[in-house]
């Protein structure tokens, strides 16, 4: 069966600036009837709320034909205190996930656990790595088992979680992934942008993790911006707001090898398109554009 039979092709709201659920520069029904206009089939939740919760969820998503391919849920796993409060926000990101509507089991939401953003690696995320701020040997044990925590509290819910390390956080480079996935059973969100501005390759840790692989953020990165952005001094921030994350097929990554890796391994679920826009600033005719030109690309490219 061809990667195109096993797979669906979804938005996110990061592409269009939103990162809260109050005050969206767009609203929800307008981005999901754009969405599905340009011929994406399905939608990340974005922050939690912003869709719709319960039946209202259910019936947005329905009106606009899209299904809801998971969403964020950032967790402080390396502080056990911190941990313990935002199980409460975990348990309300579960709520939203199981009232979405599932047509196809393969299709259903997938919790996207990560972790809190670390002001220090958000000052100075990706290539080099600031290790100094990185999360000591000794904390690994304790991180790990408050991960495999919330996995087993989503699989109770019925949901099958994955992992997103992330530029800014204590799992950002190839290596912290590799070893929360020694330590756990968590699956993997290969994001193809921030391995690269990790200074990972996406198509070598697709076949490294073959089976543990659950979830696909496709996103192109400019690794030229990305330097220049560090070498002035700025951070995460300032990094998408110089285009770090840009139209796919446009950027460093490695999408034939991608794609062809995972048609390869078998893979079966979402591919989530994402280009981050700053949350300040957007110019919502380029986002529209670049959105349709992203699943055009992926039509097209797609093995």
């Amino acid at each position: 069966m061809p990667l195109t039979a096993r797979t669906r092709v979804a938005g996110a709201p990061c592409n269009y600036g939103i990162y809260q659920a109050d005050d969206p520069f767009v609203g929800p029904d307008e981005l999901l009837a754009s969405l599905a206009a340009d011929g994406y089939t399905g939608v990340d939740s974005g922050p939690i709320g912003y869709l719709g919760t319960g039946e209202a969820l259910a019936r947005r998503l329905a009106a606009n034909g899209v299904g809801l391919a998971g969403g964020w849920v950032d967790l402080r796993f390396a502080d056990p205190d911190g941990f313990a409060e935002d199980l409460a926000q975990l348990d309300a990101a579960l709520d939203v996930f199981a009232a979405a509507p599932v047509d196809d089991a393969r299709f259903a939401p997938r919790p996207t656990l990560a972790c809190a953003a670390n002001p220090a690696r958000m000052a100075r995320p990706g290539t080099p790595p600031d290790l100094a701020a990185a999360l000591p040997a000794a904390a690994w044990p304790g991180f790990a088992d408050r991960v495999q925590r919330a996995v087993d509290r989503c699989r109770g819910r019925g949901l099958e979680p994955v992992f997103h390390y992330h530029l800014g956080t204590d799992v950002e480079t190839e290596a912290e992934a590799d070893r929360l996935l020694e330590l756990t059973d968590v699956a993997v969100c290969l994001d193809t942008g921030h391995l690269t501005l990790a200074g990972g390759d996406p198509a070598t840790a697709l076949r490294k993790w073959a089976g543990r692989v659950g979830q696909v953020h496709l996103k192109d990165a400019d690794l030229a911006a990305h330097r220049r952005v560090r070498e002035a001094g700025g951070g995460l921030t300032e990094v998408v707001a110089a285009g770090g994350f840009c139209a796919l097929g446009t950027g460093d990554v490695d999408f034939a090898g991608v794609l062809r890796g995972l048609d390869e391994i078998g893979y079966t679920g979402w591919l989530v398109i994402e280009q981050d826009a700053p949350a300040q600033g957007q110019d919502l005719d380029r986002i529209r554009a670049d959105q349709r030109g992203n699943r055009r690309w992926l039509e097209e490219a797609l093995p």
